[in-house]
């Protein structure tokens, strides 16, 4: 029986997150993880660039010479508001995957009813976003920040400024801590922040929960192949770039390869 791999994507090694849960709920599956490190950061890019690169990572891995792949999961918040749509269109039969801010576990979890939302301003801007947070009505406050140049500062592996913007950002959104007014739930809205949550932690307070969309995405994606999902031995990681690999290798030990033909068509070149 020939056993072809889920696709996963990101603008970088964010989407590791993702993939690290991924793999320990669906142990026997062989996935394929496409870094777009070369056009990252996604959450500062428009939404049409977003959308282009996208489109080329999936006709990519659907066009693999060996075992394209049977289902995608977009790991990636910017990614998901501005693609999602477009490649459920273009790909009717494929199961694909989005992911979005916690805020329905956030809600479960907080008993001041004020949460924190850290995002990129893409994503916060997003009308996919809004719904979801027009859709839950009342039930919470939300105090949505933007976190310009988080998400690179954490893909170049950048310490001294990525706790800088951490303390900025956390700073900034609010007085955190467990009495009626404060916030006591904390969003990690891109997929790059769970790097970082015990910095986070540190500097809101370790009763403060924060919550990201590693698990949720993980147990829908379960869902959504269930039918195709394979048994047997431990499922193979193929790991590709298209940029430097090295931030794939220091988060996970196994080889990573370039992907040359993933340049951006929006640069005049072959997609």
């Amino acid at each position: 029986m020939i056993k072809h791999p889920i696709g996963v994507f990101d603008s970088g090694v964010g989407g590791l997150s993702i993939l690290k849960a991924l793999r320990a709920e669906l142990p026997h599956e062989d996935f394929v993880y496409v870094a777009d490190s070369g056009f990252a950061p996604y959450g500062e890019r428009d939404e049409c660039f977003v959308a282009e690169r996208s489109r080329a990572i999936t006709r990519h891995l659907l066009e693999r010479e060996h075992l394209p792949i049977k289902a995608l999961v977009i790991a990636c918040n910017t990614a998901t508001a501005a693609a999602i749509h477009l490649l459920r269109q273009d790909y009717p039969d494929l199961p694909i995957i989005g992911v979005e801010p916690a805020l329905k576990p956030a809600v479960a979890l907080s008993q001041t009813r004020r949460i924190g939302v850290l995002a990129t301003r893409r994503t916060l801007a997003s009308q996919k976003f809004n719904a979801l947070k027009a859709s839950l009505g009342t039930q919470a406050e939300f105090i949505c920040q933007p976190c310009d140049g988080l998400a690179d500062a954490i893909e170049r592996d950048d310490t001294t400024k990525t706790r800088a913007l951490c303390a900025e950002y956390t700073s900034a959104i609010g007085q955190f801590g467990l009495q009626t007014g404060h916030i006591d739930t904390l969003v990690l809205g891109c997929t790059h922040y769970p790097f970082v949550r015990h910095h986070l932690q540190e500097l809101i307070g370790p009763e403060i929960h924060l919550v990201d969309n590693g698990e949720p995405v993980a147990r829908q994606t379960r869902r959504m192949i269930a039918a195709m999902s394979p048994q047997g031995e431990t499922g193979q990681l193929s790991l590709f770039s298209t940029g430097n690999p090295a931030g794939l290798w220091l988060n996970v030990a196994v080889p990573t390869h370039p992907l040359s033909q993933l340049k951006s068509a929006h640069h005049g070149e072959s997609a």
